[in-house]
């Protein structure tokens, strides 16, 4: 999606002066923005690339925060409600994961007060800030990665290390696409996608807003050890893509994948392998095995930028 594109999908969510100095901003500027953050009587702010902007009505951006736009709380309820369809009681069930899903697989995160009962998280009222981050495909990003990947014809189970905003989702998607779509160097697969945040299809409505390949099946807002499971019992997936793995659960669930004789490519936190190593569950699932491949991350030369291809074979 180019730079017009996503100013034309994004900028008619918001009202008033908000609306406004967005129409404004040239679309080149919309083809490097990560996030736009509007928090109750602060500046509306915005994320190109490693730096961080205000943003004036005639549409100009600006270091001088006092000359930015303020986000009044009207500012917040009229976008959430234009987000919503004037219809929170119909995302409720987002709006407790804290975060809502737009068209083009943009992901618009809330914060506020939180509603828990014993339960859990009931939702969220009051709201005081939201977070659009902007969703892009780059198709081809996991060219350098897939021969690696890709062993004979066979996929290696494969484990991402990355700090956050190093790309790891963007990877994924097209991995998951390229390993679906198949090439030369390797015959189609059925894909299993537990997309426990809507990350990596980007899902709006049931469906993936992202390309993630024609043979991908995506279990949207579902916990990862779940959906692995019901993956491995109903799909009959060849190789399994989930995001952000670390949690007991993820681990014993990975572990049944891997025995059932599913590949399996996940990302995880960490800044590198010795971050990697003092987590004692990832630990112990190395020291089994599970990953015969690891690959680093990280923004130094942009994200996406490959650090170390680790082997544990």
């Amino acid at each position: 999606m180019d730079g017009q594109a996503l100013k034309q999908a994004v900028t008619p969510y918001f009202a008033g002066v908000l609306h406004e100095g967005l129409s404004r901003l040239k679309a080149e500027v919309y083809q490097e923005m990560e996030e736009i953050r509007l928090r109750a009587a602060q500046p509306l702010l915005l994320k190109i690339g490693e730096s961080e902007w205000g943003l004036t009505s005639r549409g100009e951006l600006t270091k001088k925060l006092p000359e930015a736009i303020n986000a009044s709380r009207e500012d917040l309820y009229r976008t959430i409600a234009s987000i919503s369809d004037n219809s929170l009681y119909a995302l409720e069930e987002e709006i407790r994961r804290g975060f809502i899903t737009i068209p083009g697989g943009h992901r618009v995160g809330l914060a506020g007060q939180v509603i828990v009962q014993a339960a859990g998280i009931k939702g969220i009222k009051e709201f005081s800030s939201i977070c659009f981050r902007l969703a892009r495909e780059k198709k081809g990003c996991a060219r350098t990665i897939l021969p690696h990947i890709i062993s004979t014809g066979t996929i290696v189970n494969t484990l991402i290390i990355s700090p956050p905003r190093c790309g790891k989702t963007t990877i994924l998607r097209d991995i998951a696409r390229s390993i679906s779509t198949g090439s030369s160097a390797c015959p189609p697969h059925n894909i299993a996608i537990i997309d426990e945040r809507s990350e990596i299809a980007g899902t709006h409505r049931g469906l993936a807003q992202l390309d993630v390949g024609i043979r991908s099946d995506v279990l949207d807002a579902c916990p990862k050890s779940w959906g692995m499971m019901m993956a491995i019992r109903s799909l009959s997936p060849q190789v399994l893509i989930a995001d952000e793995i670390g949690r007991k659960e993820d681990v014993e669930a990975l572990q049944e994948c891997v025995n059932a004789g599913v590949a399996v490519i996940c990302s995880i936190h960490a800044r590198n392998l010795e971050e990697l190593s003092k987590r004692p569950l990832i630990k112990k699932l190395l020291s089994q095995g599970a990953f015969r491949l690891g690959v680093v991350l990280s923004r130094r030369n942009g994200p996406g930028t490959v650090e170390e291809i680790i082997r544990w074979d």
